[in-house]
């Protein structure tokens, strides 16, 4: 990092005005400010507001490639960061720049950190976002795993099966039981169970553009129910959403629903820990055969 000539003549004096602001950009673009300070101040044109009451930890950073990381705490308000956004997930994986700056003359600033929003607690009208260094994508799975069942989504490019209009269909909430359990309208022609592990998506509402996994398809009488993976945000009656067939990811069901066996992406011949620490017995068959057929 690099230091203005300006700021570094005033880090050299005896009593300093300095603070730290922080520059949040979500991905979808949008670009909000906070610091520290008990005033609003202005880097590189972004206003950086006060009343979110931003504080931050101590910063630890290490040699290598260990992933470094700072909590920083705030308020949730509705003119800043809302426990709405951070239920949505408008907060998750947003990249943070943090400055040095003199509050007295905000045009000397200094670049010192940016970071990348990991996990976020909320309590008692506050958060608290872990910030951790770039180094984190390096500490991500890569690649893929050696697994019995599919790691392919239904109709993907890997998946290769071709979604017809039975597979697909739009409905909207015609009731809410919780967060992740919903009444449907417009799915009555379909049989139960078409939609367990597919995938739902929100197209309008305040939950428009999000996906979720299907759980569950069921009907109960003639009300279509579906269960969705846990959500935290509730869904609200005439939100519509599109809906995609789903698959258990077995090599049973690519064969039998789907007749999709060339392309399914898992290894159902991979023996398990109870094959691998067997031995041998008189009855047995061990002529290196597959498994599962």
């Amino acid at each position: 990092m690099s230091y203005p000539q300006q700021l570094v003549d005033h880090l050299g004096q005896t009593v300093t005005t300095v603070c730290r602001c922080w520059l949040l950009r979500r991905r979808d673009g949008v670009v909000t400010g906070f610091t520290d300070h008990d005033m609003a101040l202005t880097v590189k044109d972004v206003v950086c507001e006060s009343e979110s009451g931003f504080t931050a930890s101590e910063a630890k950073q290490g040699l290598g490639l260990q992933v470094d990381s700072i909590d920083v705490e705030g308020a949730l308000s509705s003119a800043s960061i809302t426990d709405e956004d951070i239920a949505l997930g408008h907060l998750d994986g947003a990249a943070v720049d943090t400055f040095l700056v003199n509050w007295r003359n905000p045009e000397q600033y200094s670049h010192i950190a940016s970071a990348i929003v990991g996990k976020i607690k909320r309590s008692d009208g506050r958060f608290v976002a872990e910030l951790e260094n770039r180094l984190r994508a390096l500490d991500q799975p890569n690649g893929r795993f050696v697994l019995r069942n599919c790691d392919a989504e239904l109709g993907d490019t890997r998946c290769k099966f071709a979604l017809g209009p039975s597979h697909k269909s739009t409905g909207t909430v015609a009731g809410v039981r919780n967060c992740s359990t919903i009444t449907a309208a417009g799915l009555s022609a379909f049989d139960a169970g078409l939609y367990d592990n597919g995938l739902l998506e929100w197209t309008s509402g305040k939950l428009a553009g999000q996906t979720v996994r299907v759980a569950h398809h069921s009907r109960q009488g003639s009300t279509v129910v579906l269960n969705l993976a846990a959500g935290s945000v509730q869904p609200e009656i005439g939100d519509a959403f599109a809906l995609t067939a789903g698959c258990d990811k077995t090599f049973e069901t690519c064969r039998v629903r789907f007749g999709n066996t060339l392309n399914f992406r898992g290894f159902p011949h991979l023996p398990g820990n109870d094959h691998a620490y067997s031995y041998a017995t008189a009855n047995g068959v061990f002529d290196g055969g597959p498994l599962v057929t």
